[in-house]
């Protein structure tokens, strides 16, 4: 790759950077192209170089955080426990390290809001975590792995669990530089079967 090709990813990558913390802070609809022009150092027409539209820009963040979200899927587990346990620890992890994780998690959930174009909500329902999770839940519990219950309820309270605390980190940084987030067995208490 050329310095220039190296130049105009770095410039495409800055400002998808922050265009992923603007949506993530003011919403899709309150966030303006000129906004996301000024917080990465650039003319609103040099931006039009990168991305047509404010929605390409916001499908292309939603899209990477679909992808994101089905990362659980393409890793290798010992049994169906560890899908969770090595998700979410590796997820903790990320969001201390890059507090864009957290924004993704906003975005993520701010989808259903009014105002998001009907193309990127098609793009975020490829992905539903909670069924996927249910799924695994219920193959598990028949051997001890999970707990006992509703196998869809109990995915539902484990991503809304994750949900809420992404978005309160996203918004209280200072919580992760004092080393102040929950531990994931907290987390995975809400499904762990008696074999774990």
């Amino acid at each position: 790759m050329s310095i220039r090709d190296e130049q105009k990813e770095q410039r495409r990558q800055l400002i998808i950077d922050k265009a992923i913390e603007l949506f993530a802070k003011k919403g899709y609809a309150d966030t303006k192209i000129g906004d996301i022009a000024k917080a990465a150092d650039m003319s609103v027409g040099l931006m039009f170089h990168y991305f047509e539209s404010k929605e390409e820009l916001f499908a292309e963040i939603v899209r990477s955080g679909a992808t994101a979200t089905n990362t659980p899927l393409n890793m290798n587990f010992e049994n169906p426990f560890d899908y969770f346990e090595g998700f979410l620890k590796m997820l903790l992890k990320y969001a201390c390290e890059q507090p864009k994780v957290l924004y993704l998690f906003v975005i993520m959930s701010q989808i259903q809001c009014g105002g998001v174009p009907e193309s990127v909500k098609e793009i975020a329902a490829q992905t539903n975590q909670i069924d996927q999770s249910a799924e695994i839940i219920e193959a598990g519990q028949k051997y001890g792995y999970f707990r006992e219950g509703d196998p869809y309820l109990l995915a539902f309270s484990f991503w809304s669990s994750i949900q809420g605390i992404m978005t309160h980190l996203a918004f209280n940084h200072q919580l992760i530089e004092n080393g102040r987030i929950p531990e994931a067995d907290w987390i995975l208490d809400i499904i762990r079967g008696e074999k774990r």
